[in-house]
């Protein structure tokens, strides 16, 4: 036959009929015809498994409100229905802030066949990317803090990483600071630091940083904080960028006798969070003042609006999930774009590589003013040295005023001319 059959349309007599019938024999089993009525879904979509992973317990940086975000997130969509239809399952796992640790959560994700690892923090990216890229898993919305997610086939950032970070708070200090001194961990996710920091300063005109190394784990930072406050000298500028250890330097530098100089303090956001600010004494504590460079807005900014309701409903009382913190915040937009990723897809299947393709193709993913929209086509992508796949090189310049870390200036700040302009591969 060469004609096209009619499709039949329920009919809408027909089918109050039907859900009348199917309501009054309820309790007869395995009833034909009432399992599943014209235009509904029929179960047949199935399940998406996602992995999230992070440091817990350890003795450096922890982040336990990633994976328990992208539980609560995986609540909140199937209480709902799922995602197109899918049910959202989440593995999580320990990175314990090791090397072996990543790569063994990457493996991991390769056993059970993830369609995607979404939303996660570690700083050992040739470690858990490797198999990643072996087993063509994508890596959607990392934290950021490796050079390798900027530059891993495999790897869809949604921020611009600690390069941006470094590279805006140069500019940022760059208005203020005749000389700035640098605090960072003497690790290999470290090395690159100073001249991202540079870059940016060399916007305003200042000379390069004082570059002070730190062991990442230390209990007391009182040389350091010396040294920094020297090398600052009177109308400078200290910056640290330490994670979990930032407020360790921060009660070591105020443990130092006053010396009457005028030195500002500053980090950027992952290193100081208005948790950490709290936790030092809000506005009596050593970071009233402070400037902080960031990723996304102030933690106050209606734009949160939407995460806090989840959080709220699908995950009150956990307090390993802070709203205020960074890592929280870039999960809860990591899976905002997982969401709109399975939605384009529209398929009773989601594979690791269906959602690469549609993420190479274009799908574009708006974050509701967290960030810029987000695409990850070869022409939406930065290509600056070292970091190539940069899709979002803007930040946020913040301030500590009255104990709460406030917009400095409106709206996001764009830094991809200057990492363009730096050479950081080697």
């Amino acid at each position: 036959m060469t004609g096209r059959r009619r499709p039949t349309l329920p009919h809408p007599f027909r089918t109050t009929k039907i859900r009348a019938l199917c309501a009054a024999l309820a309790g007869v089993p395995l009833l034909a015809g009432c399992g599943t009525l014209p235009g509904t879904s029929d179960n047949s979509r199935q399940p998406v498994t996602v992995m999230t992973w992070a440091p817990v317990g350890t003795n450096a940086t922890n982040q336990p409100g990633m994976p328990a975000m992208a539980k609560a997130f995986a609540r909140w969509v199937n209480n709902a229905g799922g995602v197109d239809g899918h049910q959202l399952r989440i593995v999580t796992c320990n990175e314990r802030n090791t090397a072996s640790g990543a790569a063994a959560c990457a493996r991991e994700a390769v056993d059970k066949d993830v369609a995607a690892v979404v939303g996660s923090y570690s700083q050992f990216g040739q470690q858990f990317l490797a198999p990643l890229e072996g087993a063509s898993i994508p890596y959607l919305g990392g934290y950021g803090l490796t050079d390798e997610e900027f530059s891993s086939f495999v790897s869809y950032p949604v921020n611009g990483g600690q390069a941006t970070l470094l590279a805006g708070n140069g500019r940022q200090l760059s208005a203020g600071c005749e000389k700035t001194a640098l605090v960072r961990p003497d690790t290999i996710a470290g090395l690159d630091l100073p001249s991202l920091l540079d870059a940016g300063l060399a916007q305003g005109r200042r000379p390069a940083t004082f570059d002070i190394r730190a062991p990442e784990d230390a209990t007391d930072y009182t040389k350091q904080a010396e040294k920094a406050r020297d090398d600052a000298e009177d109308g400078g500028c200290v910056t640290t960028q330490l994670g979990d250890r930032t407020e360790t330097f921060f009660d070591s530098y105020r443990r130092l006798p006053y010396d009457g100089r005028d030195i500002k303090l500053s980090s950027v956001i992952g290193s100081v969070d208005q948790p950490l600010v709290d936790s030092t004494g809000g506005k009596k504590g050593p970071l009233e003042g402070a400037l902080v460079t960031g990723w996304y807005p102030e933690s106050s900014s209606a734009a949160w609006g939407p995460m806090r309701d989840v959080i709220d409903k699908e995950a009150f009382g956990d307090n390993s999930i802070d709203p205020d913190s960074t890592g929280v915040q870039t999960t809860w937009i990591a899976y905002t774009a997982l969401k709109k990723v399975i939605e384009s897809i529209d398929d009773d299947t989601v594979t690791a590589r269906k959602i690469m393709n549609a993420l190479s193709r274009g799908v574009t993913v708006d974050t509701g003013g967290l960030t810029p929209p987000l695409r990850w086509r070869y022409e939406d992508m930065l290509g600056a040295p070292g970091f190539p796949r940069i899709v979002n090189s803007d930040v946020t310049f913040q301030v500590v005023r009255q104990g709460r870390l406030v917009a400095q200036r409106k709206g996001f700040v764009d830094v991809g001319k200057i990492l363009a302009g730096t050479d950081v591969s080697s």
